[in-house]
């Protein structure tokens, strides 16, 4: 019979998503058919699924772990902010509204039987469902309505594991307050703590750990130290895209907009010995020894062309582009290097238009339809064939889309100027294509060294026996039911 186990935590970014992801790999490792799940997810890192919707970039790595294709029912609720106080609406794979957040609330209970009946199709179909919660079941001011954490665990007679994370200090005090405001019914679904991410002699915590489990009553799971390699999964937060330092190298920038999107395109180039990338952050000015600047993916085009010119940086990148440097636009970026951005609609905000940054020959107008299919390219500089994705809303035309920037079933697929140092494509993940990755770079002089999909790979069954060694992971594929 189908089982199926939450993991909560203590408060975002404890590390659930690379736990769920651990266990995915150990349960398949022991013969279990498993699928993750995460009723609710607010993230703009989506990927595509085969067929043609849209769910959480960590749940796709979650369904990699578990040995299956991504799919839509793995995160029925997507929350994509476009402004600090509304985000779109993404339900099953497909865009359902934009809301502000104080009407979210309202629109919660709609929600439920779409998350409910997801979860169940997944049950049918695997022996154990891994399922995510978002934030903390703490924030019990949210707990009307909630879909995200107790709201679903108890509809859905799931139980519960809590994380905590001991790195951020005061584990105790997440574990144990987190007992004290839950109310009974809830705290009832709890199976158990594990406490994530020590560093050190984990020994050592062998007091606080009983502590715990006499102050709230339930048992301990383990306690699991730093996963070294963490850095080199993809990212579900733009701040966690981490890259070594080196002294030399290509020198990629990354614009950090506040509305990025899909940056996971970066990682790849992270990991790359020949890359330095660096990841610009507000207030810092794009240095003069940058080779390439990328623009990423934006869920806000035109929000975030304004962010850009705020911090200066449309005056650093005409600098960087007469002293002979490159530019790469992806997506949302592709669209600010054009002439304008026009909504007539108010898609992704008031209706209006913002002038582009004038690197390309392109206008783009927002549209209401939005295009979600994985692709096969032909990059047009180097004839070299890759993969990637599509996920965007707009339609771009203009003189330098004669010069594209790839083809894809023959069809021309973004711009370049004329002397081909600024480029722009609607294509996500480009760079984890070894290949393209690799002849990208040798444009540059720069010879490619790492074989991307095979690492990630390697790095989640390296996930998987860290969890083995220093969990119980036995007990705790035992607790789902």
């Amino acid at each position: 019979m189908s089982r199926a186990l939450m993991i909560q935590g203590t408060g975002s970014n404890v590390g659930k998503s690379m736990l769920v992801a651990g266990l995915a790999r150990a349960a398949r490792a022991r013969g279990l058919s498993v699928a993750p799940f995460k009723p609710q997810n607010m993230s703009n890192n989506a990927a595509v699924t085969p067929d043609g919707g849209e769910i959480g970039r960590a749940q796709a790595l979650q369904a990699l772990a578990a040995g299956l294709a991504p799919v839509t029912d793995m995160n029925p609720v997507l929350l994509k902010p476009e402004t600090d106080v509304g985000a779109q609406v993404v339900v099953q794979g497909r865009r359902m509204a934009t809301v502000k957040a104080r009407d979210y609330a309202a629109l919660k209970p709609r929600l439920m039987a779409p998350v409910l009946e997801s979860f169940a199709r997944l049950r049918a179909a695997h022996d154990l469902v891994l399922v995510e919660g978002a934030g903390s079941p703490a924030e019990v001011n949210l707990r009307a309505g909630d879909i995200a954490n107790m709201g679903f665990a108890r509809a859905a007679g799931v139980p519960v594991v809590l994380a905590g994370d001991i790195d951020r200090g005061g584990v105790i005090a997440q574990i144990v307050g987190t007992k004290a405001v839950l109310e009974p019914g809830d705290a009832e679904m709890v199976a158990g703590f594990l406490v994530n991410r020590f560093r050190g002699d984990p020994s050592l915590f062998d007091d606080g750990y009983r502590l715990i489990e006499a102050r709230t009553g339930w048992r301990g799971f383990g306690v699991c130290p730093w996963f070294s390699e963490a850095w080199r999964l993809p990212a579900e937060d733009a701040l966690d895209v981490a890259a070594p330092v080196r002294a030399g190298g290509l020198h990629v920038v990354c614009l950090r907009l506040s509305r990025i999107a899909n940056f996971d395109d970066l990682d790849p180039l992270a990991q790359e010995p020949g890359v330095r990338l660096t990841m610009l952050g507000p207030g810092q000015a794009v240095p003069g020894d940058a080779d390439v600047v990328i623009l990423p993916g934006s869920k806000s085009t035109r929000g975030d062309l304004a962010y850009l010119r705020a911090q200066g940086w449309d005056v650093d990148l005409a600098a960087h582009v007469r002293r002979g440097g490159h530019v790469l636009g992806i997506c949302g970026g592709f669209q600010m290097l054009g002439r304008v951005v026009s909504d007539p609609e108010g898609i992704e905000g008031p209706p209006g238009e913002e002038a582009g940054l004038g690197l390309l020959d392109v206008a783009t107008v927002m549209t209401a339809d939005k295009r979600l299919t994985e692709v096969a390219a032909v990059h047009r500089a180097t004839g070299q064939p890759f993969r990637g994705y599509e996920i965007h809303i707009g339609r771009s035309r203009g003189a330098d889309l004669a010069r594209p920037f790839a083809r894809v079933a023959g069809a021309p697929e973004g711009a370049s100027s004329a002397d081909g140092r600024v480029t722009g494509s609607y294509l996500h993940g480009m760079f984890r294509d070894d290949g393209f990755r690799a002849a990208w770079l040798a444009g540059f002089g720069v010879a490619a060294g790492l074989a991307y999909d095979a690492g990630v790979e390697r790095v989640l069954d390296a996930l998987a026996a860290h969890l083995e060694a220093h969990l119980d992971v036995g007990g705790l594929i035992a607790a789902a039911r």
